[in-house]
């Protein structure tokens, strides 16, 4: 199974990418992938995150020096040290990782998708970078996909 965690405040700007991205997703009704919409609260990313061969989440951050609507994409490995941001949460993935693996709740593969916020004030529209950014992200997000699920032979060609 594979689960694609949009994480955000669909009420805040530019928070609101993780939604966006998911809900973009969601209307595909992609096979075997489940779309999910949190505020970033570990449990809650453990909950929807532990089973899956792979979690994708996508994520709003704040970056210093910033470039709104840049997209950062990042694995395990790389999640407790990106460099230069911040989540848009209080707690979030980072702290989502160091708990889940104590658990021994992590996913067999996850990928973070992170885009640079240019505003978190309160609203409901992305400003215009992150905006421009969210076809990209659905893009990265079904190569993801499809990387982990690779087409089967074609029966009709000669073995």
């Amino acid at each position: 199974m594979t689960v694609v965690i949009g994480i955000g405040n669909p009420y805040r700007c530019d928070d609101g990418v993780g939604p966006a991205v998911a809900d973009q997703l969601r209307r595909l009704s992609l096979p075997d992938v489940e779309t999910v919409i949190a505020d970033g609260e570990p449990v809650q990313l453990l909950d929807a995150w532990t089973g899956a061969e792979l979690a994708i989440v996508v994520d709003a951050v704040l970056c210093d020096p910033a470039e709104p609507g840049r997209i950062h994409r990042t694995d395990i490995e790389g999640i407790t040290s990106f460099p230069g941001a911040t989540s848009s949460h209080g707690l979030g993935v980072p702290e989502a990782v160091l708990l889940g693996s104590a658990l021994d709740r992590l996913p067999a593969r996850l990928v973070v998708y992170a885009v640079e916020a240019a505003c978190l004030d309160f609203g409901t529209d992305l400003s215009p970078p992150v905006t421009a950014a969210v076809p990209d992200v659905v893009a990265a997000v079904l190569d993801e996909i499809a990387k982990e699920k690779p087409c089967p032979p074609d029966p009709r060609s000669p073995n």
